[in-house]
């Protein structure tokens, strides 16, 4: 009898769970021409909204506060490193905890999340604004705004014009004891891998290691080492925590050394979310010209064709999150190799 009363506990468990995403599948994917209405008025009545990011809080809370004032739907926002960002999406999942309506962090995360089936496929009129490295074919993430890894210095310790024109130029015996790096940024090291080939890349970094650079875990921290002169000069900052300093008058500035790096970041929903009609409306007003132009008034890259980041006109190799994850593990063997051996 016992068991009879847990097998009909897990399949009403699945049940609900699959009528739950049916219902979300259907309001994500709706595209009828009233559409705009009636997700507005939905999200309305629903009332609030769950948002997990790695997305700074001085970028982040102007961000849901300006979703908050224009369509009255409040915002739970929790905020941390994206692995942690990942983890707590993936292991609500996998608990049948059902919290989080939006994800918002690194592409590759997003990809992961994926290929977990935390997020569900949905569509914006604004992904014909987003370029097609970020817009994958199975549309569970869409790009939002792009992240550069680029040098960030000191402007107190370091004059731009001493910055090399090449990361190979951070090898010269001076800047030792003045760089850092993050301490996951295998993606860098992939991107110098396909623009230099895989062996000058390697070599490189093995080099570069055994300078003996000060490895810190968080871009937000890395880019708050340099503004305090702790770290001089960080080689995989994000441009736009630099960037977003340099607006609050901190004494830092960036540069995109050769070879400058994208990654996408991006947005997917839940495919369980208890609020889906909000977590759509405020995908669309992150895809949406308004959001876009907010992110760049933040000092962060919109994706979106439709507003030019006046601050990323500079050539650059942009990542594509499903190799990313694809080659996830081979990177990261090279790297912790390397940088566990220093």
């Amino acid at each position: 009898m016992r068991w009879t009363v847990l097998l009909l506990a897990v399949l009403l468990s699945f049940s609900a769970r699959a009528q739950t995403s049916e219902r979300n599948a259907a309001v994500y994917l709706y595209e009828g021409a009233d559409r705009e209405q009636r997700l507005t008025e939905r999200a309305r009545a629903e009332g609030t909204l769950v948002l997990y990011t790695s997305l700074a809080t001085s970028e982040s809370v102007p961000l849901t506060q300006a979703f908050e004032k224009k369509y009255g739907v409040k915002v739970q926002l929790w905020r941390s490193l994206s692995d942690a960002v990942v983890q707590r999406a993936l292991n609500e999942a996998r608990a049948r905890r059902h919290n989080v309506d939006v994800v918002e962090t690194n592409g590759p995360e997003l990809e992961a999340l994926a290929r977990e089936r935390v997020t569900a496929r949905f569509f914006s009129p604004h992904m014909a604004d987003i370029p097609a490295w970020g817009v994958p074919a199975h549309r569970m993430w869409v790009s939002d705004r792009i992240d550069f890894f680029v040098v960030a210095y000191n402007t107190a310790k370091v004059r731009r014009e001493e910055l090399p024109a090449t990361y190979e130029g951070f090898l010269d015996p001076k800047w030792k004891g003045q760089i850092g790096i993050e301490a996951t940024d295998q993606e860098w090291l992939a991107g110098l891998a396909r623009h230099w080939g895989e062996k000058r890349a390697l070599d490189f970094f093995r080099k570069l290691v055994a300078m003996r650079p000060d490895v810190r875990k968080g871009h937000v921290l890395l880019a708050e080492l340099v503004a305090a002169g702790e770290v001089p000069v960080g080689l995989t900052a994000y441009a736009s925590n630099a960037a977003s300093m340099k607006k609050r008058d901190k004494p830092v500035d960036w540069k995109p050394v050769e070879p400058a790096i994208g990654r996408p970041q991006a947005i997917g929903l839940a495919a369980n979310a208890p609020h889906p009609n909000a977590a759509l409306l405020f995908a669309d007003f992150v895809l949406s010209p308004e959001g876009q132009r907010l992110f760049d008034s933040m000092g962060r890259f919109p994706s979106s064709r439709k507003v030019k980041s006046a601050i990323g006109d500079f050539p650059f190799l942009m990542l594509d999150p499903i190799t990313l994850i694809d080659e996830d593990e081979k990177w990261l063997t090279h790297w912790n190799e390397l940088v566990k051996a220093k």
